[in-house]
């Protein structure tokens, strides 16, 4: 507790610190003068402007719910020549009516991030000397099990709300706006977990978040993914492919690969997961998870 509220206070500090700055260095390098459109309006709102945790691609689901309530605490590693970027995310998922249907929370509790002049630049922030601590955004999203156990593949809805409720928008670590999206997941398993199990899985969906563009202030996107995952036993390995389509083409247009080894025992798991950017988000991101499962829902 100690430790956390620590924490609290080292952020409220660099708040007010950051509030009380001048910023004539600001307005030297980006030519600002009196008059101009104030300095949120010169801000990119979009994924490869912003930090590793802004506007993430979302998690490609596989089609189904599983009937277990998880608590998942995850350490991450993002790694980028100008912008290295640690932090830790939470996650809460429970299922209820027969495991039909299920609410997931997720969010990054805390970042500490240490980015280079040229990023600094780059991204138009105000934040001098590029370092400096946030909070996430939080999401929170409705699961909703469509088909399952039948000849039509798994199918799965979701949708979900982005919050506002990141931090540090002077070191454009977060958008500070809000967001939406939806999607549909479809999976077939082929084979039984005893022996080996291939699952391949797909998503289609809409994803949608508010910008500074006076003449625009949403941007919609496209949301895809295709990835496919081996299971025997209590092991699961999957990669799959994912990322969103803009329509602004202003960095708005993220892909990735993503990597994933998780492996079950009793009423606890661990996950090791990689994702490489391979554009609109150039980060190569590492991250390892604790996960508590609970009882399953009747």
């Amino acid at each position: 507790m100690k430790y956390i509220i620590s924490i609290l206070l080292l952020l409220i500090a660099s708040g007010t610190l950051k509030a009380q700055e001048d910023y004539t260095w600001w307005n030297e390098i980006h030519h600002w003068e009196p008059g101009m459109p104030g300095w949120r309006n010169w801000l990119t709102i979009s994924p490869a402007y912003l930090g590793p945790n802004a506007l993430p691609v979302p998690e490609v689901k596989r089609g189904f719910l599983t009937n277990k309530s998880e608590i998942e605490l995850t350490a991450s590693n993002h790694f980028h020549s100008g912008d290295p970027t640690q932090d830790l995310s939470g996650r809460a998922y429970i299922p209820f009516a027969k495991g039909k249907i299920a609410i997931e929370m997720y969010g990054v509790l805390f970042e500490h991030y240490n980015y280079t002049t040229e990023i600094r630049d780059e991204r138009v922030s105000r934040d001098k000397d590029g370092t400096g601590y946030a909070i996430g955004d939080f999401y929170f999203s409705t699961l909703i099990q469509l088909v399952k156990d039948r000849k039509f593949p798994n199918t799965m809805f979701r949708a979900a709300l982005k919050t506002a409720s990141g931090t540090n928008l002077e070191a454009v670590r977060y958008a500070d706006s809000p967001g939406y999206f939806f999607d549909v997941s479809v999976s077939e398993d082929l084979g039984n977990a005893e022996h080996v199990l291939f699952r391949p899985y797909g998503m289609l969906g809409f994803y949608s978040w508010q910008t500074n563009d006076e003449l625009n202030l949403q941007n919609d996107a496209l949301l895809y993914g295709l990835g496919a995952d081996i299971e025997k036993n209590n092991w699961r390995v999957g990669a799959s492919w994912s990322g969103y389509y803009g329509y602004k083409d202003n960095g708005d247009r993220p892909m990735q690969l993503n990597a994933e080894v998780r492996k079950d025992y009793g009423k606890k798991a661990f996950r090791l997961q990689y994702q490489h950017g391979l554009h609109d988000w150039m980060y190569r991101t590492v991250r390892f998870s604790f996960i508590w499962k609970l009882n399953p829902v009747e």
